[in-house]
């Protein structure tokens, strides 16, 4: 009886759970499937920009997560591709009075920033307003309030302006404490991806590159904050040398700011620009509902496109992931956009810092392919360093943006011998046999001699020639003076502009437009389709369910220490000889 009891309890709770799971799931669908429904836009509204999130080039929607529960604990990540047609909708959309900005601290690189920025200006010329609100601000995000028509910093906040810094963690300590010894091999003075299992330390030629990079890119960031602010570039750079923006009252008395305030403060300001009664709720207007009510584009000719395909992650062999560019899934995208006679030219659309050497060369053949039959133009966002390098090489023309990280030529491979850490650390040790003298060869459980070590050596100075020949003749100069450039030097694209890595200094819409006239279209002649296609509410809805959900749950809970966690990640997907970017590149 009483396993009875048991059996009848156990079939009790899993039908609950099952209706609960279901109850989810038919809710989420439901909310899913009704976001496709018109938005009406309302009189006098405001698009709000909240840049406080993810920006990645496409957007992605988390169809629970406004529900909470099991499913409801990601956020959406907005697209760089949506923001930008919202900006540029709401230029034009008389219902739209302006712009209210929410930049405390974006999760953007700083090409993405630079796109949003320039279209934040060119919104202005319209006449409306772009006001903002925070009680505090990032460099990041000072760099798109210093757009703004008002400024407000919540009186008890506080904001950055001490200069950029770039910041790197390595593990040769941890190695060396586990008896875990990295075997290196590469190509490169300055290709210093493997220094943080090495060294303890930056090397000067590590040193040199980074500090020529931040500089170059901090720059651009007081340049461009002079001219939108009227403030001498020296003002700038000395009050940021002097730590003279201690407080809020530091940054109104030197003009960064217009409004000290609170939040009601700004609210009762933004109600006078509208012609409000303080009584009357706002209408605000978020990017992803404002783009189902905005009108929609439907100029140009449907049978002349110019296809924009997305390569946005590291770089890896076969289909890749939601933040990895995988070859196999890139190539068979790239065939569609090749074999579509609709399609006149192409625009491959870069934001990688590398990755795979062979993953990279596969991508660069078929990229090579295609500009056989049409034109091919690369954009670089980000980042578009080694092997992102690598497939804009093999575009026509190859579009950056002056704070865009790029270059990078040069490779690396690394196997780590694990012998002492299994036996002194786990009592594990390793005996076998051969057919011939080097059949286990390569190995990390046990010590390889010189001779296999230099063959290593050897295949990586062979992928380094290929590489740099390669980019050699992309870039119509001498592999001499490319290897000058090369050695896994990183530029940014002001300086890869003027080395000749790089074409054209300007944005995606910039890139498509050469696209264009490369193809012989005129303007308004043609539309833009983007590869791959975004995924449906219900595709999300089952990549929630069946995908990265778990994943995604652990790095939430990690908190700061996720970023350890996705480089062990990153450390189990490298396969072969990588075409990387050095380090972890994350300038603040």
């Amino acid at each position: 009886m009483l396993q009875f009891l048991k059996y009848v309890l156990a079939t009790m709770v899993g039908i609950f759970v099952f209706f609960f799971i279901s109850f989810f799931i038919l809710v989420g669908i439901g909310a899913a499937l009704s976001s496709d429904d018109k938005v009406t836009i309302a009189e006098k509204s405001v698009l709000k920009l909240d840049l406080n999130r993810p920006i990645h080039e496409v957007g992605v929607e988390n169809p629970f997560a406004e529900l909470g529960g099991p499913f409801g604990n990601n956020e959406n990540v907005l697209g760089l591709k949506d923001i930008i047609e919202a900006l540029k909708n709401a230029q034009k959309d008389e219902k739209i009075k302006g712009i209210y900005l929410q930049t405390e601290g974006p999760q953007a690189g700083w090409a993405s920033l630079e796109e949003i920025r320039n279209e934040l200006v060119s919104f202005k010329k319209s006449g409306k307003f772009v006001v903002t609100y925070g009680e505090t601000y990032t460099e990041k995000g000072y760099y798109l309030a210093s757009v703004a028509d008002k400024i407000f910093l919540n009186p008890a906040g506080g904001m950055e302006w001490n200069g950029l810094s770039a910041e790197y963690s390595f593990l040769k300590g941890t190695f060396d404490k586990l008896d875990i010894k990295p075997i290196i091999f590469r190509v490169g003075e300055f290709k210093s991806a493997i220094e943080m299992f090495s060294r303890s330390d930056m090397s000067e030629a590590s040193k040199k590159q980074s500090l020529e990079l931040i500089t170059a890119i901090n720059d651009h960031y007081i340049d461009n904050i002079s001219k939108s602010r009227n403030i001498p570039t020296q003002i700038l750079k000395g009050l940021a040398d002097s730590l003279a923006i201690k407080n809020p009252d530091d940054a109104l008395k030197n003009k960064l700011v217009t409004h000290l305030g609170y939040w009601d403060q700004f609210d009762s300001s933004l109600h006078k620009d509208l012609g409000l009664d303080i009584k009357k709720k706002i209408s605000y207007v978020g990017v992803e509902k404002y783009l189902k009510g905005a009108p929609t584009n439907t100029e140009g000719d449907y049978n002349q496109r110019i296809g924009v395909l997305i390569a946005e992650g590291e770089i890896n062999s076969g289909d890749g992931g939601d933040e990895t560019i995988g070859s196999e899934k890139f190539i068979t995208e790239l065939k569609k956009v090749r074999e579509n006679d609709k399609i006149k030219a192409v625009v491959i659309r870069i934001n990688s810092p590398g990755g795979s050497a062979l993953a990279s060369d596969v991508m660069w053949r078929e990229i090579k392919l295609t500009a056989q039959t049409k034109p091919v133009i690369a954009s670089m966002s980000d980042v578009a360093a080694s092997g992102g390098y690598y497939m804009a090489m093999g575009c026509d023309t190859i579009v950056a943006q002056p704070n865009t990280i790029t270059g990078s030529i040069g490779i690396f491979g690394m196997i780590f011998n694990v012998k002492d850490f299994m036996g002194n650390k786990l009592g594990v040790t390793f005996d076998g046999v051969g057919t011939n003298p080097h059949a286990d060869w390569p190995t990390a459980t046990r010590d390889m001699t010189p001779f296999e070590k230099d063959m290593i050596q050897k295949s990586v100075e062979e992928g380094y020639a290929t590489f740099t020949k390669k980019a050699a003749e992309g870039r119509h100069m001498s592999v001499e003076k490319l290897r000058s450039l090369a050695q896994g030097r990183v530029w940014s694209g002001v300086e890869a502009k003027e080395n000749g890595l790089v074409d054209i200094l300007g944005s995606l819409d910039d890139a498509i437009k050469i696209a264009a006239k490369a193809a012989k279209l005129k303007e308004g002649d043609y539309r833009v389709r983007y590869y791959p296609e975004k995924k449906k509410p219900f595709d999300e809805i089952m990549n929630k369910l069946m995908g990265n959900n778990e994943e995604q749950a652990i790095m939430d809970k990690l908190g700061d220490m996720a970023t350890y966690a996705k480089l062990f990640q990153r450390l189990t997907r490298m396969g072969g000889i990588q075409a990387r970017l050095p380090y972890e590149l994350n300038i603040q």
